[in-house]
């Protein structure tokens, strides 16, 4: 059965460092993921997946709500990116630091096993490793869900990067990606869709990251960045991999 898509739509601001060259070889081999997701949202059209009325009205409001809270979410290019220590989906301890000494992290915040946007992203990324690996590069997943959920999803669809769980929240707040969902969207969620986010993310945590995307260089510092609060855009892959050939080589970087 087709898992049906959560309507949580909340435009915000989308910040990529420019001016980044013509496209490569490696650049046309990874998906182009606004393709899928246009693909997935014309599916649901002619399946006739509609929001009720009511229930748009109770989107649009908490659109706002959380606009309002976030006007600009996400660590912007330049910024010092702050370290963590997570566990990953088998409850082992990941830190970003370590990966920061073995070359520069693609970090990626999303919302949860549930949303089916946040999953095709994620497969994007495990198609575009070859090519981000070519430039030293290895991908870091951050969700507010729990690591047993997380190892649902590994074992699913056999993702090669690590799944971390920000069970306390407090990295999704230092990379200034979390809102609180409003009461009335939980209700609906629950309600019509049959989603309790407290059943992934823990008793009493109606939290989600704003989606977003952090190119870390080794020294720590991002260089390039997406944060965009409308669940339906990420990140290109295409993206990413002009950042990481921006990057100085691993000798240059001693």
């Amino acid at each position: 059965m087709r898992k049906r898509i959560l309507p949580l739509a909340l435009g915000s601001l989308a910040l990529l460092s420019g001016g980044l060259g013509a496209a490569s070889a490696d650049e046309q081999s990874v998906p182009d993921l606004d393709e899928r997701i246009d693909s997935y949202q014309q599916e649901r059209r002619e399946e006739g997946e509609q929001l009720n009325p009511a229930t748009r009205e109770t989107v649009q409001r908490s659109m706002e709500q959380v606009r309002e809270e976030l006007p600009d979410p996400g660590l912007k290019v330049g910024a010092e990116a702050p370290g963590f220590r997570l566990p990953n989906a088998f409850g082992e301890p990941i830190s970003l630091a370590e990966y920061l000494k073995k070359g520069p992290v693609v970090l990626t915040f999303y919302r949860g096993a549930w949303c089916p946007y946040c999953n095709l992203e994620l497969r994007a990324l495990k198609e575009s490793l070859p090519a981000f690996r070519k430039h030293g590069a290895r991908v870091l997943a951050v969700t507010p869900q729990k690591p047993g959920r997380s190892l649902e999803q590994v074992k699913e669809d056999g993702f090669p990067f690590e799944i971390l769980s920000d069970l306390d929240s407090r990295v999704m707040r230092d990379y200034r990606l979390l809102f609180q969902v409003p009461e009335d969207l939980v209700a609906v969620y629950k309600r019509e869709l049959g989603l309790d986010l407290a059943d992934y993310n823990g008793d009493g945590r109606h939290v989600l990251p704003v989606p977003g995307t952090f190119v870390i260089d080794r020294q720590g510092i991002v260089r390039a960045a997406f944060a965009e609060v409308d669940y339906k855009q990420r990140m290109e892959p295409t993206a990413i991999l002009k950042a990481l050939r921006r990057l100085p080589a691993p000798e240059d970087q001693e």
